[in-house]
């Protein structure tokens, strides 16, 4: 017994020596996530993939891309993932492509998007706009002029950026769901649809569906609006939000802060 104790020893002690150079630590898990575009081509959806694929790859995600609906038809490999963005403005989802869509949020993979790619996406599908929070009913006159307001300035999204900033796009009037957590809204002027005037309208929202996140903007017509800082940043930190790489506490924003890298 004498003469183990002391190998013992040096066994322990090598392990601790180990754990505290961090040798021993198991290796973080790589990020994944599912973009899949299509529909209406006058939203650009290519065009933005090109802006959010690479931005995601440059947050440790392994990003995988694709121009159909097909791509929900593994709900297996589904709810492996971490996020799924979906960029598929109007058109027709079919039945189990979007069951499992629907059954892999639940299960807790994050879902995102904006504008109509996310929120006037199957318009027929109501348990889909059920998970999203919301459904495109009228973009009064078009393109215009209009003002976003950060209603929420302490949420990890929304913090540090302005108070309030200009868009010259697209103002959604929606269908929403009055238990989202509103972090942005915007104010109907009444200019193109008098009875409206004054209604002030959720611009950006997070909720959840069954364990998954949810997060949607309503920015984001074309991808020249990303050109817009706050539109292009409040995305970057949905994105992140929905996939939990960042949480809910602005207190605890300098830990996300690293991986808000820019490319």
């Amino acid at each position: 017994m004498k003469r183990t104790i002391p190998g013992a020893v040096v066994i322990l002690g090598a392990a601790c020596l180990l754990v505290c150079s961090g040798m021993a630590q198991a290796p973080q898990k790589t990020r994944s996530a599912l973009i899949v575009w299509g529909g209406w081509e006058g939203h650009e959806p290519k065009q933005c993939v090109d802006i959010f694929a690479p931005w995601l790859e440059s947050q440790g995600f392994k990003v995988e891309i694709s121009h159909t609906l097909d791509a929900y038809l593994d709900l297996e490999k589904l709810k492996t993932l971490d996020l799924i963005v979906h960029i598929f403005t109007m058109s027709d989802i079919k039945p189990e492509q979007e069951r499992n869509l629907e059954e892999a949020v639940k299960s807790g993979v994050g879902l995102a998007g904006w504008h109509g790619g996310l929120g006037d996406a199957h318009r027929s599908a109501v348990e889909y706009q059920f998970m999203v929070g919301g459904q495109w009913v009228a973009h009064p006159g078009g393109v215009i002029d209009y003002d976003v307001d950060i209603t929420n300035p302490n949420d990890p999204i929304t913090k540090g950026l302005k108070r309030r900033f200009h868009m010259k796009s697209e103002q959604y009037f929606m269908h929403v769901d009055p238990g989202n957590e509103v972090l942005a809204t915007t104010t109907f002027a009444g200019d193109h649809a008098s009875w409206i005037a004054g209604e002030v309208m959720p611009v950006v929202w997070k909720k959840l569906y069954g364990k998954g996140r949810v997060f949607y903007a309503s920015l984001g017509h074309v991808a020249a609006d990303f050109n817009v800082p706050e539109a292009r940043e409040i995305v970057n930190r949905g994105l992140l939000w929905a996939a939990r790489v960042m949480g809910d506490d602005p207190a605890k924003m300098d830990i996300y802060a690293p991986l808000l890298k820019k490319k």
